[in-house]
């Protein structure tokens, strides 16, 4: 399950700006985030809320601890209603699925998806105790390979839905259509493996 992404793309405020049609403000202090390769949970990273009329930009941890003190990253969406929650979105440019290490190898394989017609896109998420989590859903035809689970993406236009739940749930908290996605082999480099 993924536990693991990047938010690498730059002149984000304008981009979020253009696709939330609100204004951009962080909660807070401003920020010093810079591009990340990769965000690891319990890490912080950026999550957006739509408060009043602009998105809300906070600094916040991925993942809050759960009953037995595992740390809460990925959380089922089926069958649950968020109308209540407290609906985030989590900026992304990639996210990373682990397969059985390859032969002669010790680390597993690790497979990096983009989205290519909405190079930014979002991760449905919520916030409980002062944390955030992904949401997600059955795998969809271009994660099924990798893993029997996916986090539920949205186009970067889609992400307004979200928040504000303008589309009914099930419609967006589900698997993104077969050819949405793009797959590379991330590691080991595809150089040294073919």
């Amino acid at each position: 399950m993924c536990n693991l992404y990047s938010l690498e793309t730059g002149d984000l405020f304008r981009t979020w700006e253009r696709v939330l049609r609100l204004p951009v403000v962080w909660d807070g202090k401003a920020s010093n985030f810079e591009p990340r390769p990769e965000i690891r949970m319990t890490e912080e990273a950026p999550i957006v809320r739509h408060v009043g009329e602009q998105a809300v930009v906070s600094m916040t941890k991925w993942a809050w601890a759960g009953p037995r003190g595992a740390p809460v990253f990925n959380f089922r969406s089926d069958g649950r209603d968020f109308s209540d929650s407290d609906r985030v979105l989590i900026p992304a440019d990639a996210f990373y699925e682990f397969t059985d290490a390859l032969p002669g190898q010790k680390r597993k394989t690790r497979w990096k998806f983009t989205m290519p017609q909405s190079p930014l896109f979002w991760v449905a998420g919520i916030v409980k105790n002062g944390a955030w989590t992904m949401l997600t859903t059955e795998p969809g035809p271009d994660v099924a390979p990798y893993h029997d689970r996916q986090i539920v993406l949205l186009a970067a236009e889609h992400g307004r839905d979200w928040l504000d739940l303008t589309r009914p749930q099930e419609e967006m908290l589900r698997a993104l259509p077969a050819g949405t996605l793009a797959v590379e082999r991330d590691f080991p480099p595809p150089d040294l493996f073919g």
